[in-house]
């Protein structure tokens, strides 16, 4: 098998050598997509009018001697690709297809599985014939039912274990790779990936099944036992991203616990220096303690304000959905009732062959025309009032709620400030006694080296408090500013999304009624000169 391997790359270079590399272009694409399109004169309608490549469910482009797949974006309703029989290398330019259900990639010149990542629908995926040395990059095949990657370069059954992913795999063809050899193979692969009931083109038998899953039951007990772990770990982590997103979408990310105190000392060297001092670091547990418990009512605050927004902007959409649909409902009974008319003044007209009575007729229907685009637009005008109400409602509210989220967030940093300014005061104060004990010869204990420099002079000790309280603050104003930004940013952005959503609505319905008016004007138009035609 090794030397099958070797030698298919041998071909392959003779391959270059002979034939001329092509990448998938619009050409070639344009020729595929007619010849394997409709026949006859559906084929001929086909040709004239053009094929849209959107509408194309499957396509081949086998034996066309491809090197690289491109020029693919448009085919976003294809549900079945062959590509196989060609020179390609790397598999790039599948990102669009994320209809696809069946791949054929068999017999080309893949080194390594990649591009597949938006291939999210894959029931079906043939690898056959190529030089593939490990199953990799395929998490994102939730769909997968088969796998054909037979006649490869597999060598380590230890890999077969990344199969197990795949809840849906049915049929596994893996005949042809170097590990099949192994007599373990067959055991090997139906206790690790149980999932399967075709193993290279055979049904796979309860009682080999259960032969596989005793000769491996410990091994697989401990997989088990680490996919638990794993799958828990995951778990978490989706938890943990989706507790952050709703943070993130309520202001207080980075509010909870001591997340903010902590990044107040994070570049502050000198402080820790000083927690070193006696009754330093019980001062600064009590000032954790009294900050994390105002940066927690913060973040409480953020999350009850976001939640009454949530509801506010939840009630102010399904409210102008239900007038939308309202408005429609009384359009349609318009619309339905001018059409009911036209149908039979239209056919009364084909009756009349009197040219005043024709005149008149159509005079009528030109005045039931103008009627109803009158109420048209009338009803347009009422939904815009109406709109135009709702909208500044909600916006009047909003800005309330998020004044009212405003003011709470500058009270509880005020608090955030004071603590830090009473921490500082007493960090001062401790330090001036300590150096006055220092000059004095009063100090027992020796101190640090790191603190002792500190301890030069006033100036020094002074400077160092006062620097690290500035950085203290800085980091309290940048983190409010944060939060007040955003917070005024998006609801300015909401606004504004609001006003442009309806001023955006409102003149595409104008253009809507004004097309359908002038379509039936022109159909009042053929019947007249069809009239007249017959009076002639």
């Amino acid at each position: 098998i090794y030397v099958r391997c070797v030698a298919t790359e041998v071909v392959m270079s003779r391959v270059y050598d002979t034939i001329e590399p092509t990448v998938i272009d619009d050409s070639m694409l344009q020729s595929c997509v007619y010849d394997q399109g409709p026949s006859g004169e559906a084929g001929t309608i086909a040709k004239t009018e053009g094929i849209d490549f959107g509408d194309v469910a499957q396509l081949r482009l086998d034996f066309k001697n491809i090197l690289k797949i491109d020029n693919m974006w448009s085919f976003t309703s294809l549900t079945k690709l062959q590509l196989d029989n060609n020179i390609i290398e790397t598999v790039t330019g599948l990102d669009s297809l994320v209809n696809l259900v069946w791949l054929d990639l068999s017999f080309n010149n893949i080194e390594r599985i990649s591009g597949l990542d938006r291939l999210v629908r894959l029931h079906d995926l043939s690898l056959f014939h190529n030089r593939i040395a490990v199953i990799e990059n395929m998490d994102s095949l939730v769909e997968l039912h088969v796998l054909s990657i037979g006649s490869n370069c597999l060598k380590d059954l230890e890999n077969l274990i990344y199969l197990r992913r795949f809840a849906d795999l049915q049929a596994l063809s893996l005949a042809g790779n170097p590990f099949c050899g192994d007599k373990r193979y067959k055991a090997f692969t139906l206790a690790h990936v149980s999932s399967l009931k075709y193993l290279d083109f055979q049904l796979i038998l309860d009682d080999q099944r259960a032969r596989a899953s005793e000769e491996y039951h410990d091994a697989i007990e401990q997989i088990l036992q680490q996919e638990k772990e794993e799958s828990q770990s995951r778990e978490e982590a989706a938890e943990a991203m989706k507790e952050l997103q709703l943070h993130k979408a309520a202001y207080v990310d980075g509010m909870f616990g001591t997340v903010l105190f902590d990044s107040m000392f994070d570049e502050d060297q000198d402080s820790s220096k000083l927690h070193q001092l006696q009754g330093v670091e019980e001062m600064v547990a009590v000032f954790r303690e009294k900050f994390m418990a105002a940066c927690d009512d913060l973040a409480a605050l953020g999350l009850k304000e976001y939640q009454r927004r949530c509801a506010e902007s939840e009630d102010f959409f399904a409210c102008i959905e239900e007038a939308k649909q309202q408005n429609k409902e009384q359009g349609v009974k318009v619309i339905e009732k001018f059409a009911n008319y036209k149908k039979r003044a239209m056919k009364e007209l084909q009756m009349i062959f009197n040219a005043d009575a024709q005149d008149a007729k159509i005079a009528t229907a030109r005045g039931e025309l103008s009627n109803l685009k009158h109420d048209l637009l009338l009803l347009e005008m009422q939904l815009v009032d109406q709109m135009e109400e709702v909208n500044k409602e909600f916006e009047r509210n909003m800005t309330e709620m998020v004044s009212g989220f405003v003011e709470g967030v500058q009270q509880r940093f005020t608090v955030c400030r004071d603590l830090e300014n009473f921490n500082h005061e007493k960090l001062t104060e401790l330090s001036m006694q300590l150096l006055e004990r220092l000059v004095k010869g009063e100090l027992e204990e020796e101190l640090p080296d790191e603190l002792r420099m500190l301890f030069v002079d006033k100036d020094t000790i002074t400077n160092a408090i006062n620097s690290a309280h500035d950085a203290h603050m800085l980091a309290i104003d940048n983190k409010e500013d944060s939060i007040l930004s955003r917070a005024r940013r998006e609801l300015n952005a909401l606004v504004e999304s609001v006003h442009r959503n309806e001023s955006e609505r409102n003149r595409a319905r104008i253009a809507e009624i004004l097309s359908y008016i002038s379509h039936h004007s022109d159909d009042i138009d053929a019947h007249e000169d069809t009239a007249r035609d017959t009076r002639s």
